[in-house]
């Protein structure tokens, strides 16, 4: 399991120390040691996690392989898209990509919330590259951009775990906070 990228309590108070020990050090934990369990011995054992996602996306009999590799991969991912201090109106080459699409970044960070509260039950928002231009786009449950050939800059994680201690069933007020407080828009340029 990666390191996270800032100290446990560096989100707050949008992401508690607290959500973040039941999110990172449970869920994600779990997702890890699940993943390298279910692939010790096979011929995905010395793989890449993505080329694992890869060759088990849409085969049913690696379904448990691909849920947990791709929930480990979606959370990696998700730290990396947060950082203390962060989100509000980007800057460098994501902003102006987002400006040719949704003419302003008011648009785009009322469509991102959309994404996420409009995603039924659990899952992902995301900001991708396809075909060269930005989009917004959800995955439900371990889906993930990677399976689709699309290219990810950021995502939120919509599922319950990731707010029902700070925010209860208030995902709308999540989603306002994070995009509004700590999108990794240097991660997204990178």
């Amino acid at each position: 399991q990666p390191d996270l990228p800032f100290a446990k309590d560096a989100l707050a108070p949008v992401i508690s120390a607290d959500t973040l020990d039941f999110h990172y050090g449970k869920h994600h934990k779990t997702y890890v040691e699940t993943a390298n369990k279910l692939v010790a011995g096979t011929d995905l054992a010395e793989a890449s996690l993505e080329d694992i996602i890869t060759k088990t996306a849409g085969d049913a009999s690696r379904a448990g392989i691909f849920n947990n590799a791709a929930q480990v991969w979606n959370h990696s991912f998700y730290w990396q898209s947060l950082k203390p201090n962060g989100g509000g109106p980007p800057s460098g080459d994501i902003a102006a990509r987002i400006t040719a699409v949704w003419g302003d970044y008011g648009k785009f960070a009322e469509d991102l919330k959309n994404a996420g509260l409009t995603q039924f039950g659990s899952g992902w928002a995301w900001l991708v590259i396809e075909a060269g231009r930005l989009k917004i786009t959800k995955t439900s449950n371990a889906d993930t951009p990677l399976a689709h050939g699309v290219k990810p800059l950021l995502t939120i994680d919509v599922r319950e775990h990731a707010y029902y201690l700070d925010y209860q069933n208030r995902r709308a007020d999540y989603l306002s906070a994070v995009i509004g407080k700590l999108l990794n828009w240097d991660f997204a340029n990178a």
